[in-house]
């Protein structure tokens, strides 16, 4: 069973996705980068991590740009939701390291397959 980290400020989401992903993974879900931060730093290692762009005290791309800066967590993959169809952002995020870029609102059983190819 595959650990996926799951980084959004709306908890209805995270249910979503639990509902989903949760039969075949082990979900971890927070609502603020911080804590997903010091999650990490604790020693767990998630295969896949799907995080939220637009997120109070901390972005996405804040959160993509650590990831990516540290050697412990750089291999990881990372799935970007936004509810923004901007393809300067799209790219900028896959420029940054994200391995996918998902538009909100999405179907979770696209998102299912899309981050299948990762696990």
């Amino acid at each position: 069973m595959k650990k996926i980290l799951f980084v959004d400020d709306k908890p209805a989401i995270g249910k979503v996705l639990s509902v989903y992903l949760g039969c075949d993974n082990e979900l971890v879900y927070f609502e603020d980068p911080i804590k997903a931060i010091e999650w990490l730093n604790e020693g767990n290692e998630p295969a896949l991590i799907i995080s939220d762009i637009h997120m109070p005290r901390m972005t996405g791309d804040e959160f993509l740009s650590y990831l990516k800066g540290n050697s412990l967590f750089k291999d990881i993959p990372v799935v970007m939701l936004s509810s923004e169809e901007s393809t300067t952002e799209r790219i900028r995020l896959l420029e940054t390291g994200a391995a996918d870029y998902i538009l909100k609102p999405f179907n979770p059983m696209e998102l299912k397959a899309r981050i299948k190819r990762f696990l």
